[in-house]
């Protein structure tokens, strides 16, 4: 089959299968290629370990969308409360200090600001899921998934792309949403600065006992953030995501411990708010990257999410800043398809390079302060950084309106980002 299109999306995960179905509704002829279709939802399963904090500002993206009806119908979790703080030390000279971690802390509580939540906790699977059958819906757009891209020419107006079952696909802009190792980029020659962290990411899905928890917390360490993120519910059973960051050999260890060893040693390891553990769901650990490319955008190329940035996942950040791209590139393409104007030429794409760029770039520097400041024992930062977390806790008005930032309820958001 030989196929004609305004505009093809590589990758239908989170961000590609968003930017899919906003262009699609506004009336472009889309196609959107993945070798992978989600996997099906069974209600009867526990919470899957690849999970995302979703923010009130993504939320409304999903919405505009169509995909937020499928999602909210399957396992979500609100969180309607946030705390940070950090753990108190054993060795060094930090150990003299008092112990003041039960006032050196900030919580932020979506009451305080008019909310029912901050956001939600949700597997990504689900995410990606409820947008493909939201794109279901969607008369312009045609889904080539699972089909496998086996080349692309991207020289000229008119950019070619092989599909090994559907055959060959045309259109004047190829949106590369295809994740870290983007092809797109590649192919497009695009370059990029990239650095991996010294840690890595332990990851464990475990059920517990007692009421469904509301809030994710994340306490400091030397090693970097220990984190608490509540997840739905699944049967009888309450489910978490564990987030242990760590030295490469000590995440090997703890991917290697038996389930009984590794209950015991989340437990002793964890703050004592922790809730009593019951059973060892899955596990995994991730190296961390961050990486931006050093451009978006060319005639006829756009990037977004992954295959643009990663960013420390330290406070979830990551698939918020995907979506808010995918907003932003939805919004520009739109706009310049309904006065007229060339979609895929530089003029129109560097707009959503523009009003992203920068953000994003702000986003990876904040979370690099907060990553390397606490991570440390440095006794002058560490009584900074707790001076800090109890002074911020009892701001009122300022820490409110920061919590209104940090979600997306305030500021510079992308029309679709905003609540209808």
């Amino acid at each position: 089959m030989d196929a004609a299109f305004d505009i093809v999306v590589v990758g239908a995960g989170m961000v590609g299968a968003t930017i899919a179905c906003g262009l699609a509704r506004s009336g472009l002829k889309v196609a959107i290629v993945d070798p992978a279709a989600p996997p099906p939802y069974v209600e009867s399963e526990a919470p899957h370990i690849r999970v995302s904090a979703i923010s009130f500002a993504s939320e409304q993206v999903l919405r505009h969308v169509g995909a937020w009806a499928h999602i909210e119908t399957k396992r979500i979790c609100p969180y309607r409360r946030l705390a940070v703080n950090e753990m108190p030390v054993e060795k060094g000279l930090a150990s003299l200090l008092p112990n003041i971690s039960t006032w050196a802390k900030t919580e932020f509580d979506a009451q305080s600001i008019g909310k029912t939540h901050l956001g939600h906790i949700i597997e990504n699977d689900v995410i990606q899921g409820g947008l493909h059958e939201a794109m279901k819906t969607c008369d312009q757009l045609s889904v080539f998934c699972p089909d496998t891209l086996v080349d692309m020419n991207l020289a000229g107006e008119q950019k070619n792309l092989k599909l090994l079952t559907q055959g060959n696909i045309t259109a004047s802009l190829v949106i590369g949403a295809d994740g870290a190792q983007s092809k797109v980029r590649e192919t497009a020659d695009i370059g990029q600065y990239r650095e991996q962290y010294a840690q890595q990411a332990f990851v464990c899905t475990v059920a517990y006992r007692g009421a469904q928890e509301d809030i994710t917390w994340q306490s400091f360490t030397s090693h970097g953030p220990m984190a608490f993120l509540p997840l739905a519910d699944s049967g009888h059973e309450h489910f978490a995501s564990l987030v242990w960051y760590d030295l490469p050999d000590q995440t090997k260890k703890l991917c290697e411990l038996d389930a009984p060893a590794l209950l015991k040693t989340l437990q002793r390891c964890y703050p004592p708010n922790l809730p009593p553990l019951e059973r060892i769901v899955d596990r995994a650990r991730f190296p961390l990257y961050k990486s931006h490319a050093l451009r978006y955008v060319k005639p006829g190329i756009a990037l977004a999410g992954d295959a643009a940035h990663t960013i420390n996942p330290l406070a979830g950040q990551g698939v918020n800043l995907g979506f808010m791209d995918a907003a932003a590139l939805i919004e520009t393409l739109a706009q310049a398809a309904m006065t007229g104007k060339n979609i895929a030429s530089l003029k129109v794409l560097t707009q959503y390079e523009r009003s992203r760029r920068f953000e994003n770039q702000a986003m990876m520097s904040l979370m690099d302060a907060f990553y390397y400041g606490f991570s440390n024992d440095r006794l002058p930062l560490r009584i900074l950084r707790n001076a800090g977390l109890g002074l911020a806790n009892h701001s009122g008005f300022v820490k409110d309106k920061v919590m209104q930032y940090a979600i997306g309820a305030k500021g510079k958001l992308p029309k679709l980002a905003k609540p209808v």
